[in-house]
């Protein structure tokens, strides 16, 4: 995964609409909403989610390597990175959650990272430690 926090995953902005998603990378694999209410656009190795409104909430994808600019973190790293470098990092529901760059992701769960667009980070410091 190539991240550039709240602005773009992999070449894709965060102002991307579902449809210039579809005319990017086709029809999806599977498509429908979750039970958070968002609208899923699943590729098998990259799942994009959207308000109703169409407006991107998060990214996950396969990310054994996370690219930071100059700086990949392998995934088996990528907690302690995010501890190191980000003091506001905190964990909910058993995701480590970094403000800074923008994404969440399950150290258990392995190689899948979530990309966070900047308004969704009061959501996840709400969800219940």
């Amino acid at each position: 995964m190539r991240l550039q926090p709240f602005e773009a995953v992999d070449g894709v902005p965060f102002s991307v609409t579902p449809d210039q998603l579809r005319a990017r990378h086709g029809r999806p694999g599977r498509e429908g909403r979750n039970a958070v209410d968002l609208d899923e656009l699943d590729y098998g190795r990259v799942v994009y989610r959207f308000q109703a409104s169409g407006r991107l909430e998060e990214v996950t994808t396969q990310a054994p390597v996370l690219h930071l600019g100059a700086v990949a973190v392998p995934f088996a790293a990528l907690a302690a990175f995010v501890r190191a470098e980000d003091p506001a990092a905190f964990e909910r529901a058993g995701f480590v959650v970094s403000p800074r760059f923008g994404l969440a992701f399950d150290p258990a769960d392995p190689a899948w990272v979530t990309a966070l667009a900047a308004h969704c980070l009061p959501q996840w410091r709400a969800l219940p430690e």
